[in-house]
């Protein structure tokens, strides 16, 4: 498909419909310390640099784990295996059953910081806070990592145009 320069739009709509198509990776961002235990859902995620070793996360400011985790100065990235679909749903406010963002749905670790990481995640990554930048809506999270570990059986939770998938080799 070609799409001419005077087809191009940006209405909101428009974005939205074009970012669905747009494969991710899930991941959920929990913080633990004095501002709380929270965590949330999260498709923005990203590396930043390997040296040092460095990410983003991007948290809509009316989440609490936005404020959260910039007042605990540390946060943790658990890359969901595709068996915790339903740890998706939850922390992003809509379980099948229970308590949104009930952390009883799954066992959690903790590593250098003491944010919670999720057992049997594809990958876990703990991070002290580098920066918090807010734009537009959400708030920036750079986190410096101070200890990552992968699960190498575990096949990563892949979103994509509103479903849940797993990647599969060409």
């Amino acid at each position: 498909m070609s799409i001419a320069p005077d087809q191009l739009t940006t209405p909101r709509q428009d974005f939205i419909a074009a970012m669905g198509n747009a494969a991710t990776g899930v991941t959920v961002v929990a913080t633990e310390g004095p501002a709380g235990r929270f965590a949330q859902t999260v498709s923005a995620m990203c590396s930043v640099t390997a040296d040092p070793p460095s990410l983003l996360v991007c948290v809509n400011e009316r989440s609490p784990l936005a404020g959260a985790a910039a007042r605990n100065g540390h946060f943790a990235v658990s890359v969901l295996s595709a068996e915790q679909a339903h740890v998706s749903d939850v922390f992003a406010g809509r379980p099948a059953a229970g308590a949104p963002y009930d952390f009883g749905c799954a066992d959690w670790d903790t590593l250098d910081t003491g944010s919670p990481l999720l057992r049997g995640a594809a990958a876990v990554f703990d991070c002290r806070l580098g920066d918090a930048v807010v734009s537009g809506t959400h708030r920036v999270l750079f986190g410096t990592v101070t200890a990552a570990a992968v699960s190498p059986d575990a096949r990563p939770l892949v979103h994509h145009a509103r479903t849940y998938g797993t990647h599969r080799p060409l």
